[in-house]
């Protein structure tokens, strides 16, 4: 096994979560914004791609050096060790960005980087015409930031916010990866009622179902570096059983989802069956004034319309009206509100205990927490 520079890269807002979910998989880790650097080898690779819930993605750094001139980052690029990654037949398209840097112009970067790595791999693997590029694909990125270069491989592929299960959506779907922050930010334990007046296409409960069941969300998936020559099967494998033993299918779960719209329940309904939560999430078409609860202690995650065009904008105040009188009576239900909507709290009708700052896309917007009572202790005997 080797060791590598891992990054998992995260929205605005997650790094934190991000971190905390590698560390819980056992890997010490420091934070910088939009990414979570750590070390890993081969097994690491594969258990942080199927575990992390609120990561973009994995990728694994090659190099990093500082680049003002165009032979800098040929020379560079040339001198890393691309055979140790990349097989003869290789396939290997690279993208770029450039923040802040004498080397603004993505398009030469690329090709610039190409060029060195090509030259590289003809003369370690003694290729004297053109590279097949015909074998397993490796996504190579070119970052510069503040005329300093760093060089990834993605070991994702696909985002790690595409779980498998999404088999329908709706107009504005919220990403998993952010639903499932939505869901770890609160203070849900499995055994306490679950509840998304909003559910739309069901991310959210299904995300919280997952969590609650301890169920790795990339288990569904493939993912890039399972076709690599030196990601041996058996990693992936070993990381597969794992997720598979530490998953907790028993654990009673009490998750429910409305929507104003039925079209949206068939939908959340079809997500959660492809998830294989169809019997454990119960979804029913409700009007958020229409909320009741029996139990008590519950929590209410919701990602209401925003009222983004003005046009909807009295509509929305209008819910959030409503919202804030269905709730009210709920005193020991904790309720996670997310809105870009900045006269929320004025029309929801109470301030929230706390709210934090989260972008869903490039949307800013708070996430507003209002915390119940808390359960009384249980007596010692």
């Amino acid at each position: 096994m080797s060791t590598y520079t891992l990054i998992a890269t995260a929205a605005m807002g997650l790094e934190a979560l991000v971190a905390n979910e590698v560390k819980a998989l056992g890997y010490e880790c420091r934070t910088e914004n939009g990414k979570v650097i750590f070390k890993g080898d081969e097994t690491a690779i594969a258990r942080c791609n199927l575990w992390l819930r609120t990561a973009d993605r994995l990728k694994i750094v090659v190099g990093e050096f500082q680049a003002k001139t165009f032979d800098e980052l040929f020379e560079k690029t040339k001198s890393l060790p691309w055979e140790q990654y990349l097989s003869a037949n290789a396939e290997f398209p690279v993208q770029g960005k450039s923040v802040k840097s004498t080397l603004f112009s993505v398009s030469d970067c690329q090709a610039i980087v190409k060029k060195a790595i090509v030259e590289r791999l003809r003369k370690q693997y003694k290729i004297e015409t053109w590279l097949s590029e015909t074998g397993p694909l490796y996504k190579i990125e070119v970052a510069l930031l503040k005329d300093k270069a760093t060089l990834t491989i993605d070991a994702s592929g696909a985002g790690l916010h595409k779980r498998g299960y999404r088999v329908g959506q709706g107009g504005a779907p919220l990403k998993e990866t952010l639903a499932a922050a939505l869901v770890q930010l609160t203070n849900w334990h499995p055994d306490r009622p679950f509840v998304d007046p909003f559910c739309g296409s069901g991310t959210i409960p299904i995300e919280a179902a997952l969590i609650g069941q301890n169920i790795a969300p990339g288990f569904n998936r493939e993912f890039i570096s399972e076709e690599w020559e030196w990601m041996p099967k058996k990693v992936w494998d070993d990381a597969r059983l794992e997720a598979e033993d530490l998953a907790k299918y028993d654990q009673v779960l009490d998750i429910t989802g409305s929507d104003l719209d039925h079209r949206m329940i068939d939908i959340a309904n079809q997500n959660a069956f492809e998830a294989g939560l169809g019997d454990l999430i119960d979804f029913k078409q409700m009007q958020v004034r229409d909320f009741t609860a029996k139990k008590e202690y519950g929590v209410i995650v919701a990602n209401p319309p925003y009222g983004e065009r003005l046009g909807d904008r009295p509509q929305v105040e209008a819910m959030y009206e409503e919202m804030g009188r269905a709730f009210a009576p709920f005193e020991t239900w904790s309720i996670y509100i997310l809105t870009s909507h900045e006269e929320f709290e004025d029309c929801y009708g109470k301030q929230a205990t706390k709210k934090r700052k989260l972008f869903n896309g490039f949307i800013r917007t708070d996430y507003y927490q209002f915390w119940g009572k808390r359960p009384p202790r249980p007596e010692k005997k």
